[in-house]
């Protein structure tokens, strides 16, 4: 399997990875690594997180407040939203 990003969804990773560097580089580390697992998580077990939107899956990310929205389309996940647990629920549905 492999993974793929909508343009939105990698521009939040970025901007939260920006933000954890700025308020810590070692933070900032972390959140990247924390991200990297849970795509290896889903792209291990890509059926085991609970559908929240028709055939969205959500996978909740361990120390941070961040879920990770995606679908499972053949052999690709395609990652919807690298959303903050805090923000509107629904913004992510217009991708």
């Amino acid at each position: 399997m492999y993974y793929s990003f909508h343009p939105d969804a990698l521009k939040e990773y970025l901007d939260a990875v920006c933000y954890y560097a700025d308020v810590s580089p070692r933070l900032g580390r972390a959140f990247v690594k924390a991200i990297e697992a849970g795509i290896d998580d889903i792209l291990r077990h890509p059926q085991a997180w609970q559908c929240v939107e028709d055939d969205i899956r959500r996978h909740l990310i361990k120390r941070f407040p961040f879920g990770i929205y995606y679908c499972t389309e053949g052999n690709e996940i395609f990652i919807y939203a690298i959303m903050h647990m805090s923000r509107h629920p629904d913004y992510w549905k217009s991708r």
